[in-house]
């Protein structure tokens, strides 16, 4: 899974942000505004406990032995892989270099408040650091506060790092704009502060191997750490070549009449909890509609999740993250493949038998005792193209010598270009991969521990505002199903599950799922008199909607509130013009000044939201100058890229207007 999703915006200076793959994508674009982040938002609360992935080492309180030389390995990860990264290298560091005492941190536990980090990082000296950028340039959720204190207060710091070694290897998707804003921006950061770089930036890029990308940067790792640890006799000698260990947790098989985890830890009350990607709270859906009307052959979905008595709250443009399960069909195929009863009711442990340590780079295994069947629905990533490191293990357990080699092949650094084709290009799911090499049957200790990824939430711009939905959490989502070109028809995971989700509304034994609030920068601006254009075709509307809910909140208190145009573009009216009868309501009731849609598929030719914005143009560049904000929300790399380029178009024509007038 990539690590960059988020929100984005694009101030009047040209910054862009982008949100990353997979879902609704967004941008914004408004006037340089400093960022709200949401502190704490639910009490009193019964959480739903998902494992965070926390490596707890032997050596956590690591005790530098004589002639041992602390190495730390940072990460800031939002859905494991930088994580993975950073376990992996220390476990490639310890084979390498026996003078070296590893300890990987996660960011947010290096330090329980922000005193400690400039008291605790004077005492390293060599670090490195594993950062992924998530959205829209932000850093993830456990190196939030870490960054904030380390690039906000620099100045009062100076120079005081002199001590500290340190190398950097960011993981972005270069199809944004702010690829690996984080990772570059601690680089440079580090420098200023005294810090000493041992090998140049890393660059992970996600849209193509960013594995290949982690291997390539650790090659030049190496020679330098050779010079740091190992001993003055043998430094020019060759290194003995690393493999690393496939990782496999302990598996426990449990008599049928245990009761499963997964049924009875919902109920583990929790009195002071805050719910968050570690914790999402189980909540109803209350409602779920068809957008789109029966003539069109798509299908978009408005879903309401019930917060009530939970003690969540959101603000106007938050995101919702929600964990939903595989489908019934690709549940049993898993099954098959692995060869396995899906009634099997098992559990995962990181230790031996005697309570020792496995070592090496294990997650913390999800809850357990569990059914099979409850663990590849709600915890096994199985329709994303796997790893390279998945292949490897694949390999080790592949009983066919050819397949074994094939999948050898396609992990190596020789078969870059084969995976990249038949693999990433070809988008062949986990179990599309499998079903290719039947002989490959992994135990489940080494499903779970190598093979399959933890199953990530979805994130969603919540369609919804407080003022006007206290108790619920609005979603709107468009179902994602098409051919792949394998020719595989893939249905997402989540999308799918909402259109076959049960309502409340419907009956008592409604559909339900674990879900969490994420803070968003895509805010409305605090002076609500200041003009707004929103930009959002299709499901990019979803925001917008939450705010023209806050705006009519707000003109219902009395409040005055300035202009508000909505672009909005769809297909075709008669079919799937989402909202229309609220977004003429808001025009009728003053939320919204104005509602501009385009029809791409009603003329003869098609018209999207940029040739509307060509059309209002002067008019556009009158709110833009006087400081008006200006949004877009939708596809970041098509439609987004459009508007970009026509908002420059008319900048450029409207100075040029007035440079003439002037003369």
């Amino acid at each position: 899974m990539t690590e960059v999703a988020g929100d984005s915006w694009l101030d009047t200076e040209g910054w862009w942000k982008a949100k990353g793959k997979g879902g609704e994508k967004t941008l914004s674009l408004r006037k340089g505004r400093k960022c709200k982040k949401s502190s704490d938002r639910s009490k009193e609360v019964k959480p739903l406990v998902v494992p965070k992935s926390l490596m707890k080492d032997e050596d956590d309180d690591i005790d530098v032995g004589l002639g041992k030389t602390k190495v730390t390995v940072f990460f800031g990860t939002q859905t494991g892989t930088a994580e993975g990264f950073a376990k992996a290298l220390a476990e490639e560091i310890k084979a390498r270099y026996e003078k070296a005492a590893v300890k990987v941190v996660d960011l947010d536990d290096y330090a329980m408040d922000d005193s400690e980090y400039e008291e605790k990082l004077k005492k390293e000296t060599l670090a490195f650091f594993m950062l992924a950028t998530y959205g829209d340039g932000e850093p993830t959720d456990n190196a939030a506060r870490f960054y904030k204190w380390f690039t906000e207060g620099k100045d009062e710091r100076g120079t005081w790092l002199q001590q500290l070694t340190y190398g950097v290897f960011g993981l972005g998707n270069r199809q944004y704009e702010h690829f690996n804003k984080i990772g570059k921006v601690v680089d440079e950061e580090l420098i200023e502060q005294g810090a000493k770089r041992l090998v140049p930036l890393g660059l992970g890029d996600d849209d193509q191997s960013i594995e290949d990308d982690f291997s390539a940067w650790k090659e030049t790792l190496w020679p330098e750490l050779d010079q740091l640890l190992r001993d003055e006799d043998d430094v020019n000698t060759v290194s003995t070549p690393y493999t690393a260990a496939i990782p496999e947790y302990r598996v426990v098989i449990h008599d049928p009449t245990v009761t499963p985890s997964y049924d009875n830890h919902f109920n583990v009350a929790n009195g002071n909890a805050v719910f968050d990607i570690h914790h999402p709270c189980r909540v109803n859906v209350a409602v779920k509609r068809e957008l789109h009307k029966p003539e069109s052959d798509r299908s978009c979905i408005h879903l309401e999740f019930d917060i009530s008595g939970t003690g969540i709250t959101y603000e106007t443009g938050d995101h919702v993250g929600v964990y939903a399960e595989n489908c019934d069909e690709t549940v049993e195929e898993a099954g098959k493949l692995l060869g396995q009863n899906l009634d099997l009711l098992f559990s995962l442990h990181i230790d031996k038998e005697d309570g020792t340590s496995l070592g090496g780079s294990l997650p913390p295994p999800f809850p357990g005792p569990c059914t099979l069947r409850v663990a590849l629905a709600h915890y096994a990533d199985l329709l994303n193209p796997p790893r390279k490191a998945a292949l490897v293990a694949l390999a080790a357990h592949a009983s066919e010598p050819s397949e074994s080699e094939r999948l050898k092949f396609l992990s190596s650094p020789q078969g870059k270009d084969e995976y990249s084709k038949w693999v990433a290009g070809s988008q062949r799911s986990l179990l599309e991969v499998m079903a290719e090499f039947p002989s490959a049957k992994p135990p489940l200790g080494v499903f779970f521990a190598a093979v399959t990824p933890r199953l990530q939430p979805r994130y969603y711009s919540i369609s919804s505002s407080p003022r006007f939905a206290p108790q619920r959490v609005h979603v709107t989502c468009a179902l994602v199903y098409g051919p792949t070109p394998t020719g595989r028809i893939h249905k997402g995971i989540c999308s799918t599950w909402m259109k076959n989700a049960t309502p409340l509304e419907e009956s008592r034994d409604c559909s339900w799922a674990p879900i969490f609030i994420r803070p968003s920068n895509f805010k409305l601006p605090v002076d609500n008199s200041i003009p707004i254009i929103m930009i959002g075709p299709g499901t990019g509307l979803a925001p917008f909607r939450g705010f023209l809910q806050e705006r009519f909140a707000l003109k219902e208190d009395g409040v005055q509130l300035g202009p508000a145009l909505l672009f909005f573009g769809c297909r075709n009216r008669q079919m799937d013009f989402i909202y229309e009868d609220e977004l003429k309501n808001f025009v009728e009731q003053g939320s919204l000044s104005e509602l501009i849609v385009a029809f791409s598929r009603e003329g003869p030719e098609k018209e999207y939201v940029q040739h509307k914005m060509m059309d209002k143009a002067a008019y556009l560049w009158s709110l833009i100058s006087q400081g008006g904000y200006l949004y877009v929300c939708g596809d970041a790399k098509g439609m987004a890229r459009d508007v970009h380029r026509t908002l420059h178009t008319i900048v450029q024509k409207q100075m040029l207007n007035n440079n003439i007038a002037k003369q």
